[in-house]
């Protein structure tokens, strides 16, 4: 399963909601309820989901879960 099928699975978890309709261009606009709060929970699984840690800067250029994904790929590399 590549990174950004784990993301979107994270993220119907967080939302509860598998009928979420996710893909690398998804921000927060685009899905009801993704509030500041929301997006905390989400970054929080995803680094238990990969065991990382974001840094500051990292957490600062995220805007879609492209960028999620992103730097992921980053760490591993």
């Amino acid at each position: 399963m590549d990174n950004l099928t784990q993301i979107e699975a994270v993220i119907r978890k967080v939302f509860k909601d598998d009928s979420l309709i996710i893909d690398a261009q998804t921000s927060a606009d685009d899905i009801d309820g993704w509030d500041s709060l929301t997006h905390l929970q989400i970054i929080t699984e995803i680094e238990k989901h990969f065991s990382v840690k974001f840094t500051l800067s990292e957490l600062l250029d995220v805007n879609t879960v492209g960028d999620i994904d992103r730097i992921i790929q980053q760490k591993f590399a």
